[in-house]
């Protein structure tokens, strides 16, 4: 079967296949695959759990994308996607992929995420965070990876019950290495961003600008 990836950069898009979107680039270089790219000029005009078509919604960019990508390769049959307890997301790639006759692919749904985070480490996900947005996760956090973050991310989850994969938004990552990369992604230049500066739970961001491929 074969199968078009919904990648955002992160690690859940990318483990599902085995912000940092303006790396994307990069990974579909590691993997010697394809990059198709839509831009996203809807809003989330239906904002309701289920979704019916909406002109002018953002899931309607969806739809475009997956059909140029039919339309470029008439043999995909499914979607993967890295959505792990967003219903809200995995209704709407579920409406997209009806309406192409394409089968989604979800292999992280409803996963206990103490166990995926271990599982994501274990099995050579290298992944760095690139925002956090909680309680308990600040400056000094950006550019670790989960291997690094494991001890701490599972701790304030005991503690404040923050998502360990970051389903809450708690943080999002960026996918440097993984066992599907024929190369590897080694960050070059990077800012930190203040988004919100906020005495207990900052909004940060790392932006990634420049990256460049090794051998592995």
């Amino acid at each position: 079967m074969k199968v078009a990836a919904l990648v955002s950069g992160g690690k859940d898009s990318t483990y599902n296949m085995t912000v940092g979107s303006s790396a994307v680039h990069a990974i579909a270089e590691c993997m010697e695959l394809p990059l198709y790219i839509q831009e996203i000029r809807g809003r989330a005009v239906t904002q309701e759990l289920d979704y019916t078509l909406t002109k002018d919604d953002e899931t309607e960019d969806l739809f475009a994308l997956l059909s140029k990508v039919k339309q470029e390769h008439p043999d995909v049959q499914a979607v993967s996607v890295g959505a792990i307890f967003s219903s809200y997301q995995g209704n709407r790639v579920q409406h997209v992929c009806d309406r192409l006759g394409l089968q989604m692919l979800a292999y992280l749904w409803h996963r206990d995420q103490v166990e995926l985070l271990r599982e994501m480490v274990a099995n050579g996900i290298t992944a760095v965070l690139i925002k956090v947005a909680a309680l308990g996760l600040g400056k000094s956090d950006l550019g670790k990876t989960l291997e690094q973050m494991e001890p701490k991310l599972l701790s304030l989850h005991e503690q404040y019950g923050i998502h360990p994969c970051g389903e809450g938004g708690e943080f999002e990552s960026f996918t440097l290495d993984c066992p599907l990369f024929k190369k590897r992604i080694v960050v070059d230049e990077s800012e930190v961003v203040t988004h919100s500066d906020d005495q207990f739970a900052p909004v940060l961001y790392l932006n990634i600008r420049k990256v460049h491929l090794e051998p592995k």
